[in-house]
């Protein structure tokens, strides 16, 4: 089985191929460039290294929100693309999820943190057993803090990984009373590897779409949709019901 994986839910664009267990490629940027100029030459070159045959296979993974509005968008778009060109299924993998596969088997709880703007991040708590990932709270969009008195509540040891941690880091240190730690380098940003890698659980369960049916997964509205409806409200003469 061969999941071709894209991720352009954050601030790192990344393209991976994994064929069972076996990694073939991963291309991952973090760097000041937009998406749209990178994910589909970052698919090109995997493709010409690979000599991959994009019609071998099996579906295309995605993850699918939250993160960016416009990361989102363009990895939808072209994951869409691909798979009414190609003719396959497509996975839609929750960003945090994945976030969290990348510390498989990690002891104690694992928390990737998205930065959210306005003090809040995208989450959610996960720990891993018997190899297998659990989820205990389903991906969310909270107050930092409030993500912290619940952890402290848990009582366990927490991991935390995403581009949340520089944000808040200081935060996490002041006002958390568990043992934490903060993933390293190679782990602790979205990764298409991880994408493919849940993702191609994801397929062996069924948990596919078509091309025309996936749309990303928000958790909320946008900030410029956010302002549209304040402007509106603001406007609406005295009385209006709203």
């Amino acid at each position: 089985m061969k999941i071709l994986a894209l991720d352009s839910s954050g601030i790192v664009a990344s393209v991976a191929v994994v064929e069972d267990d076996t990694l073939l490629a991963e291309y991952t940027v973090n760097y000041k460039k937009t998406h749209s100029q990178t994910l589909l030459p970052m698919l090109d070159e995997i493709v010409k290294m690979t000599e991959l045959e994009l019609e071998s296979v099996d579906a295309i993974a995605v993850a699918a929100g939250p993160g960016s509005f416009t990361g989102l968008r363009i990895g939808s778009a072209t994951a869409k693309g691909l798979g009414l060109a190609l003719k396959k299924p497509l996975v839609a993998v929750p960003t945090v999820d994945a976030l969290a596969y990348n510390l498989y088997d990690a002891q104690g709880l694992i928390c990737p943190i998205m930065d959210a703007r306005r003090k809040q991040v995208y989450t959610g708590i996960y720990r891993f057993e018997e190899h297998q990932l659990m989820t205990l709270k389903e991906q969310w969009a909270a107050p930092i803090e409030e993500l912290l008195e619940e952890l402290n509540q848990r009582g366990e040891m927490v991991t935390f990984l995403g581009d949340g941690v520089p944000v808040f880091r200081e935060l996490i240190a002041e006002k958390l009373q568990v043992p934490y730690s903060f993933a390293p380098a190679h782990v602790n940003k979205q990764r298409a590897a991880a994408v493919a890698a849940l993702g191609s659980i994801y397929y062996k369960e069924g948990h596919t779409e078509t091309a025309m049916e996936h749309i990303p997964e928000y958790l909320r509205v946008s900030q410029a949709e956010r302002e549209r409806a304040e402007r509106e409200k603001e406007q609406k003469p005295a009385g209006t019901k709203v």
